[in-house]
C-alpha cells in the first residue's frame, strides 16, 4: 500500500484566536470545556452566566479543540456559531483536509497521548497552540479522508446507540423505584421513617498511617475513588496493613453498603463479593442494614435519590462537603415494607443483568472502534 504523506497541522489547519469582548457574548452562545462531551464530541450548551473575560469566536466550519488537560479529549464539531473560552482552540480546516477527518484524528488515543505529554503545567496542564501546530497528521487524498471519516462516523454512531441504551436502563430503574416507593425527598406515599442509624450498623474504615505500615499484613482496600454509584472501580486498588483485629472488624461481606464520606457525600454501591478479601479506608462508611428492616439495594437507591434531590446538601463543613458518621446516623430515611424492598431488588437485579450484557457489547464496540482508528490513520483501512 502506498505510503501516506504526513504534514504538520499548521500547513492544513488555521488556529483562529479572534478575541471577542465579554459584552458581545450572550449566555446561550457561550461554550466552555464542560459543554463538550468527551465520548461523543457533541456540544451541549448549558444555561449559566458566562465569565467576564475575552472569548474566541467559532462557527460550524471549525473543529473545537480543548487545550486544557488534553487527556480529557475535549474535541467537538459544533453545529452552531458561538463563543468559547480561551482554553478551547477553534481550528479551521484548509482546502486540503476534511473537517470530519480532522475531528476523528484529534480524538485518536495516539494523538491524545502525544498532546498530553507535550502539555505544560502540573495542576492545569495546557497544550500550547504553537506546539499543537507542529504535530504531524497523515494526509491521504480528500476522497480517502471522506471515506475514512464516514466509516468512523458509522462506527461511532453504533457506540452512541449502546451508550443510549445503557442510559435508558438507568432511567428504567429510577422509574421502577419512583413507581413503587415515590420520591424519597417528599415521601408522597407516607411510608414510615427511621433514622439511618436505626436501620443500619455503620462505621468508618481504617485510617492510612504510613508510620504504622510494616508491609507484613498487606491487603487490598477500597478508597473513595473506588466507589461509584451502584458499582466499584477496582482497576486501581491500593494495599495497606490490616492486622488480625483489623481483618476481623473491617473485612467486607456481600451485601455491605459502602458510602462515600467526602468527595461526593453519599455516593454508594453494594459490595457483592467482587474480591475474595477486601477492606475499606476511613473515607468510606460501611453500612450493614438490619435484615428485618431493609436491604442494601433499596438503601443504595434511596441515597441516590436523596443526593440528587439535594437532601444531603446540609453535610457541608467549612468549604469541604463531608457526610460524617453523626450526620449519616440521623439521616431521615423512609422505610417501606421489606417485602416491597425485596421485590425492587429483584427488579434491579434483572436490569443489572441486562446492563452487563449491554456493557459487554459496548466494550466490544469500543475495541472495534479503537482498532478502526489505529488502522485508518496508517493507511490500512
Amino acid at each position: 500500500m502506498a505510503k501516506v504523506e504526513s504534514v504538520p497541522l499548521r500547513s492544513v489547519v488555521e488556529i483562529e484566536r479572534q478575541g471577542v469582548a465579554p459584552t458581545e457574548i450572550t449566555d446561550d452562545s457561550y461554550v466552555s470545556l464542560e459543554d463538550i462531551d468527551s465520548d461523543t464530541g457533541e456540544v451541549r450548551v448549558t444555561a449559566r452566566e458566562t465569565s467576564r473575560s475575552t472569548k474566541f469566536r467559532f462557527c460550524p466550519e471549525h473543529v473545537l479543540y480543548g487545550k486544557l488537560r488534553p487527556y480529557l479529549q475535549k474535541v467537538a464539531r459544533p453545529t452552531m456559531s458561538g463563543f468559547c473560552n480561551t482554553d478551547i482552540l477553534p481550528l479551521r480546516p484548509g482546502d486540503r483536509i476534511n473537517r470530519d477527518y480532522l475531528f476523528h484524528y484529534l480524538r485518536t488515543p495516539d494523538f491524545t497521548a502525544k498532546a498530553g505529554q507535550a502539555a505544560v503545567g502540573v495542576n492545569l496542564p495546557r497544550l500550547s497552540p504553537s506546539v499543537l501546530s507542529t504535530f504531524a497528521i497523515p494526509l491521504p487524498t480528500l476522497v480517502e479522508q471522506r471515506r475514512i471519516a464516514e466509516i468512523l462516523d458509522k462506527a461511532d454512531a453504533l457506540r452512541a446507540k449502546r451508550r443510549a441504551a445503557l442510559a435508558q436502563l438507568d432511567s428504567l430503574t429510577q422509574s421502577i423505584f419512583l413507581d413503587m416507593f415515590g420520591d424519597p425527598a417528599t415521601n408522597p406515599k407516607g411510608w414510615p421513617t427511621k433514622t439511618f442509624g436505626q436501620i443500619c450498623e455503620t462505621r468508618l474504615g481504617k485510617m492510612l498511617d504510613q508510620k504504622q505500615q510494616t508491609g507484613e499484613h498487606q491487603r487490598p482496600y477500597l478508597r473513595n475513588a473506588n466507589v461509584q454509584w451502584f458499582r466499584f472501580d477496582l482497576g486501581s486498588l491500593f494495599e495497606m496493613d490490616f492486622d488480625e483485629d483489623d481483618r476481623r472488624v473491617l473485612r467486607l461481606e456481600p451485601g455491605d453498603l459502602l458510602i462515600c464520606e467526602g468527595g461526593e457525600p453519599g455516593r454508594a454501591a453494594v459490595w457483592r463479593g467482587e474480591l475474595q478479601e477486601c477492606y475499606f479506608q476511613k473515607a468510606l462508611h460501611r453500612a450493614r442494614p438490619d435484615p428485618n428492616l431493609a436491604n442494601s439495594e433499596y438503601l443504595c437507591w434511596l441515597l441516590w435519590f436523596l443526593a440528587k434531590r439535594g437532601k444531603l446538601s446540609g453535610v457541608t463543613s467549612a468549604t469541604i462537603a463531608h457526610l460524617t458518621g453523626e450526620k449519616l446516623a440521623v439521616l431521615p430515611s423512609m422505610l417501606p415494607p421489606l417485602s416491597l424492598q425485596t421485590e425492587f431488588a429483584t427488579h434491579f437485579a434483572k436490569v443489572r443483568d441486562l446492563e452487563r450484557g449491554f456493557l459487554a457489547a459496548s466494550n466490544e464496540l469500543d475495541a472495534l472502534f479503537a482498532s478502526l482508528q489505529h488502522r485508518a490513520f496508517r493507511g490500512e483501512l
